[in-house]
């Protein structure tokens, strides 16, 4: 492919090649002239000395602090009313780049508040169908061998607002926060089973956590031999309290709840416990009535972040479109965009890694020409699932359907640069 031909648009609306954005042909954008909006022309005179360069910075500190002028970016939070920790937080996905979420930016769903563990005093207790019972602390279970995988972690309720009849306007995050993704580092719970000696009929674990509202979770042995993991580094760091600190259960690719926070006691047991946590909340009720239970994994999914809801575009011109896409089946191998509606696509550039259960970056450039835009992506995992439309979606399983919406987002882009949230 000539550079020149990387310059004319692939799909509808000026969605230009993917290839722009891959490292062997960046210099392709500086040989043709190609512009991005925001650049500016520099002159030949010398740079004025700032104020910060004059004066001695300020001393340092025991644990790093990020800038102020970025303490604007904060997550949205609320508690249900008459409580002060029955809710959640949501990452401030557009203010973001990369796939790794920071610690104080991770979303939290909490059903009782924040429980303050003293790690020297709690202990998680394995029992049940197995030959010997046995409690682990902190201390002990840093004596086995960690792995540390990254992944995300998704709220079953994520993106639940789209199901309303009118498209919320509010920010990605606001909508589609409930989702982050870390590196997790902890001792493999099969590891741990084994040596209390797993019998022969236990076929289900419960996991049950230390907040006030005891919340537990039936697991399948079978996710628990593949790859669950007893928790207790986030982002190389211990966890936080607000996620789980001093231990949770993390299981990769599936519904958030049921990687149960301040892990407290693993019963192995022939069948799935049923629990409050599983029978009155966390099961998706269909149009006939019946409910599904144990619809564990997340599906594929892609979000645009830049630009998104609320956000303001700044004139025609040349933009880079960027986005996160996820499954909890496994590897994205591809993420399409659409400028117009859905009529026609133009694959991204996906920024390495491409990691399994975890967010992968997704790019691509766009040249505005400042008419209205409706902007979209869709995800295709490892798997061949593709990522439904909304319509699709809500036909299949109905407005009530509360959990696992993973329906393509639609962004509309005005004449005077507002994006909002559109239905398509």
């Amino acid at each position: 492919m000539k550079k020149s031909d990387l310059l004319e648009p692939i799909a509808g609306n000026g969605l230009l090649h993917r290839r722009l954005f891959l490292k062997s042909s960046v210099a392709a954008m500086g040989a043709a002239g190609l512009q991005f909006i925001t650049a500016k022309v520099a002159t030949a005179a010398p740079l004025e000395v700032p104020a910060w360069m004059q004066t001695p910075g300020t001393g340092m500190s025991g644990y790093g602090a990020r800038s102020r002028h970025e303490e604007h970016i904060q997550r949205s939070f609320g508690s249900l009313p008459g409580t002060v920790g029955v809710g959640s937080s949501r990452t401030p996905l557009e203010h973001l780049e990369g796939i790794i979420t920071p610690g104080a930016l991770h979303f939290e769903r909490h059903h009782n508040g924040i429980p303050d563990i003293a790690p020297l005093e709690h202990q998680l207790l394995i029992h049940g169908l197995v030959d010997r019972p046995l409690m682990f602390d902190l201390e002990s279970l840093t004596r086995y061998p960690m792995v540390s995988r990254i992944h995300f972690l998704e709220c079953s309720g994520n993106s639940g607002a789209n199901n309303a009849p009118k498209p919320p306007q509010l920010p990605a995050s606001s909508i589609h926060g409930l989702v982050s993704c870390s590196e997790w580092t902890g001792v493999p719970l099969a590891v741990l089973l084994d040596e209390a000696g797993v019998q022969s009929e236990g076929s289900w674990i419960l996991a049950e956590g230390s907040d006030a509202a005891a919340m537990s979770r039936s697991i399948p042995m079978a996710k628990v031999r593949d790859d669950a993991i007893v928790a207790i580094y986030q982002n190389g760091e211990h966890l936080r309290p607000a996620n789980g600190y001093p231990m949770r259960l993390f299981l990769p690719g599936w519904e958030g709840n049921m990687s149960v926070k301040w892990l407290r006691r693993i019963q192995v047991t022939s069948g799935p416990t049923m629990t409050k946590d599983e029978t009155s909340k966390y099961s998706d009720l269909m149009p006939d009535g019946r409910s599904k239970l144990f619809t564990f994994p997340m599906e594929v999914k892609s979000l645009i972040t830049s630009p998104s809801g609320t956000n303001a575009m700044q004139g025609a011109g040349l933009y880079q479109l960027s986005g996160i896409a996820w499954s909890g089946l496994g590897r994205i191998r591809r993420v399409e965009v659409s400028a117009d509606d859905g009529r026609t696509w133009a694959e991204a550039a996906l920024t390495d890694p491409v990691l399994p259960r975890a967010f992968t970056r997704f790019r691509l450039p766009w040249r505005w020409d400042g008419g209205p835009a409706v902007l979209q992506s869709r995800a295709i995992d490892e798997t061949g699932a593709v990522q439904p439309t909304r319509t699709v979606l809500l036909g299949e399983r109905g407005v009530n359907y509360r959990y696992h919406y993973n329906a393509i987002q639609s962004w509309a882009v005005s004449e005077t640069g507002e994006v909002s949230n559109v239905y398509s």
